[in-house]
């Protein structure tokens, strides 16, 4: 019930959500008894049975010429409600009132129940329409009697169909009619004269408190179709509840289940629904789905978690990231919801935390650490924390010492987070000196697992022929990761079948020009990054001995700028180079047409001469002496010779450049001397095209260069792979602290880099792993695309915890996943989750979509989470 008249229920807290559910009361006993002690209010209702009016004081009026369901409720001692007919709620005649938590309580874990047993079927409840709620107006009325409460049901409050229904529930002319409050919301009805003070001074017998209730599960009723329940009356309550109030939005009057994104999802499906994009927030949608889906954790929050807001905690966030992230989550397990909009939560994430703010991308591990810490101080059940001061273990057994940290820990903190998430860890120091050892027990809320690099890498190189006989091609090689360029220089001299006279040259073009020459073989190969382009050319064994001229090139671009066109040089295409003897203009321009003749097309208006001296036997070759011809001038006419001069003269321009290629110098003369001074010999050369020669180009000379290495959005399995077991034995592997990690010991009385070593000690119900795919350091910002093979139903910890407990098992299973698409500094996150039986779905931002089980594991997996199981 939800009071429509505050002026009435001023004493109501507006922040509350009120709203009380009719169900049958066999279909909320079912559920309560089955998760005992996940609501403690479900117990201790207030009983009441139904009578009709003319056993009563209550007044209607006019009640001759009424169509309204008039009866009156009777408030019975609960010590009765088992000993009228028999078994309670076999009759089908007994309901119950919850408030909205029990129901949606109810409502999940009867659809689970559902969905684990293939024949089970749901008592009374709907078995395959979800959207079997409808409002229905209640006008109460408080007779001088301190245990009546007076009923009337309107027809001019609610619709027609809406009226018809009650009329079937709400008879009492056969079977006994009781109902049960669990929500305490009449007993407001019952304050005495002395409570009630001033709140009703004003109240009339005669006077109605209109009421709203939602009536669930009760669809039974012959004559009644569905479909009629989506016109609503004017005057009825709408079902759904405000977003802006704070309330869960939930569209109950539909005819069946909403699609996810076109995708039907299954009758019953609690939990599919998808979060909206907001702007580069998929990070937090994938972090926020994982949570969402967390045992116990979400029975928590969408039961009576803000009893435990810790509204004094210095460190908390005065309940408000709790109640962002409570009421998103009854959002997303609402019935019938449709993608939600994470908004307010947004909101409140940016608020407490500004790194979050805005719409650029973040890693969705940092947000995790974030929220749990958030969510804990905010529902933390410790008021003041005491203080405690940390010791050694000075030789004490470490069962001693570890419950002893433990018990301070808890002695801080104390919630539902740490319940579930925390674990602690055994941290020993030892000082590569005296040997001292300090041992100490940490908590731990996730496990960041480092990756161990595989020993081979995939690098994507251009080739290209320095001899104007080819075009480019790219070749993929594996060379050692750890391995120096020679490896790679030796990787693809074996792909590309390199003579005995030849050798590599490799650079890396950015921006159209050569930014650097790799020639040492002893550099190391992990100063080439993924996103580097790198050119092989292929040269002869002996090029240091002669100029190597390097060819840019460049054409006119126009631009418009402030309604005035503009002209510009402009770069593109991949550089050309050779090597050999220059010595003046017109070689480099004759080096430059045999280097550049694979890359153009043939001309659509060549002159009539310019065929007949091209041999078919060597066309390449022909060409390079037909511009040689061509510039002599024999064998042509005299009106053709002016036009062969204009034709070649205009071709290109050739221009000096700097050695970065970046700066135009000088034109370079056909007849101009060309001399190398300094050694080894590098002549950079500008090419300019005219528009005349940019339409015979081929496109191939303007296709953009391969990365080294390009992860594909969905990642394969590599050829290597890493366990996860791997990942947690170099993890828990001792190693030597860091220079900016050294550790002050107490006997040398002096800071040394002492050796760490990490075991697992007490492990949590809920086990997050973080894989450490990205790197960081002065230089460079790297993701691993390492494979990581998981697993998903049985995760074994036992070999690796140091505290055998045998009251908890250290199996666990695989219930969500975090993934990360892309490279770093962008990219895309999704969540598989694990979603009843073993059916898996991939929930993409608002998209939410089946997915196999074997499909789940990719290199793109970041964050696994996995809850606790039984051994077997």
């Amino acid at each position: 019930m939800e009071d429509a008249a505050p002026e009435h229920c001023s004493h109501t807290s507006q922040s509350d959500d009120v709203r009380v559910y009719c169900v049958p009361y066999r279909w909320w006993k079912e559920a309560e008894e089955s998760t005992p002690g996940t609501v403690s209010d479900w117990e201790g209702g207030i009983l009441y049975t139904a009578s009709p009016t003319s056993s009563g004081p209550m007044k209607i009026i006019n009640s001759i010429f009424s169509s309204d369901i008039v009866f009156n409720l009777r408030r019975e001692d609960n010590t009765s409600q088992d000993t009228q007919n028999g078994e309670v709620g076999i009759s089908g005649r007994d309901y119950a009132l919850i408030p909205a938590e029990m129901w949606l309580q109810a409502l999940k874990w009867h659809s689970n129940s559902k969905a684990a047993s293939k024949n089970g079927r749901t008592f009374l409840a709907c078995e395959d329409d979800m959207s079997d709620i409808y409002p229905l107006q209640l006008r109460l009325s408080t007779p001088s009697e301190d245990n009546i409460l007076g009923v009337r049901i309107s027809k001019k409050d609610n619709a027609a169909e809406c009226f018809r229904r009650a009329c079937k529930i709400f008879s009492i002319q056969s079977e006994i009619l009781r109902i049960w409050d669990f929500s305490g919301q009449t007993t407001q009805y019952f304050l005495n004269k002395e409570e009630k003070g001033t709140l009703y001074s004003q109240l009339q017998v005669e006077e109605d408190i209109l009421l709203k209730l939602q009536v669930y599960g009760l669809s039974d009723i012959n004559g009644i179709k569905k479909d009629e329940m989506t016109a609503q009356h004017p005057n009825a309550t709408s079902p759904m509840m405000s977003s802006v109030s704070g309330k869960f939005t939930s569209n109950y009057i539909q005819s069946r289940l909403p699609t996810f994104s076109g995708n039907a999802c299954e009758a019953g499906s609690l939990g599919l629904t998808g979060l909206q994009n907001l702007g580069n927030t998929c990070f937090m949608n994938s972090a926020l789905q994982c949570l969402g889906h967390t045992p116990k954790l979400v029975d928590y929050f969408l039961g009576d978690y803000r009893r435990e807001i810790n509204y004094v905690n210095p460190l908390g966030m005065n309940g408000e990231i709790a109640s962002a992230f409570g009421e998103l989550l009854k959002q997303l397990w609402a019935p019938g919801a449709t993608p939600v909009a994470p908004r307010a939560f947004k909101s409140k994430l940016a608020h407490f935390a500004p790194q979050f703010s805005g719409f650029n991308q973040h890693d969705s591990q940092e947000l995790l650490a974030f929220l749990l810490d958030g969510l804990h101080e905010d529902v933390n059940r410790v008021k003041k924390k005491p203080y405690a001061e940390l010791k050694d273990s000075d030789g004490r057994p470490d069962e001693e010492v570890a419950d002893e940290y433990w018990k301070n820990h808890l002695a801080r903190n104390d919630s539902i987070i740490v319940d579930l998430c925390q674990g602690q860890y055994r941290s020993t120091l030892v000082c590569p000196h005296c040997r001292k050892s300090s041992i100490t027990f940490d908590p731990f809320m996730y496990v960041s697992l480092p990756l161990p690099s595989t020993s081979i890498r995939t690098m994507t190189v251009t080739v290209m022929t320095t001899d104007g006989n080819s075009q480019q091609s790219s070749v993929t090689i594996t060379v050692p990761k750890s391995g120096r360029l020679e490896d790679l220089n030796q990787a693809l001299g074996s792909s590309c079948s390199i003579g005995v006279n030849e050798t590599l040259l490799v650079v890396e073009v950015y921006n159209n020009k050569i930014i650097r020459y790799l020639e040492d073989p002893s550099d190391s190969l992990s100063l080439i990054r993924d996103e580097d382009r790198l050119v092989a050319y292929r040269l002869p064994k002996d090029f240091g001995k002669l100029p190597l001229v390097v060819f840019m090139h460049q054409q006119m671009e126009e631009k418009n700028f402030l309604g005035k066109k503009t002209t510009s040089w402009k770069a593109f295409g991949i550089p050309l180079l050779a090597s050999c003897n220059i010595a003046n203009g017109s070689d480099i321009r004759a080096l430059y047409l045999k280097l550049v003749d694979p890359y153009l097309d043939p001309a659509d208006n060549m002159i009539d001469n310019y065929d007949n001296v091209v041999s078919a036997s060597n066309e390449g070759t022909a060409k390079l002496e037909d511009s040689i011809f061509l510039e002599s001038g024999e064998g042509a006419d005299t009106a053709d010779k002016n036009s062969l001069d204009m034709h070649t003269d205009t071709d290109f321009n050739f221009y000096r450049a700097d050695d970065k290629g970046t700066g135009r110098g000088s034109e370079i003369e056909m007849n101009e001397q060309i001399t190398c001074t300094n050694f080894p010999c590098r002549l950079n050369v500008i090419v300019c095209w005219t528009e005349k020669m940019v339409e015979r180009r081929n496109s191939v000379l303007l296709s953009s260069l391969p990365e080294t290495y390009k992860s594909g959005f969905f990642s394969r399995k590599p050829q290597e792979s890493v366990s996860l077991y791997t990942c947690l034995e170099a993890f828990l592997k001792e190693e030597p602290l860091g220079p900016e990690d050294m550790w002050y010991c107490p006997v040398c009385k002096k800071h040394c880099q002492a050796s760490k070593k990490l075991d697992l000690w007490r492990l949590p119900e809920i086990l997050i792993i973080h894989l450490k795919r990205f790197s960081y350091n002065r230089f460079l910002k790297n993701k691993l695309e390492t494979y990581v093979d998981f697993p998903v139903h049985d995760l074994d910890l036992s070999p690796y915890i140091s505290f055998k407990n045998g009251d908890s098992s250290n199996c666990y299973m695989l219930y969500a996943i975090s993934n990360h698409y892309g490279s770093m500094g962008g990219g895309h996150y999704t969540a598989f989750i694990h979603h009843g039986g073993d059916r898996w779905f991939d929930f993409d931002d608002s998209h939410v979509s089946p997915i196999s089980v074997d499909k789940i594991k990719s290199s793109a997996a970041y964050l696994l989470f996995y809850r606790r199981v039984q051994d077997v």
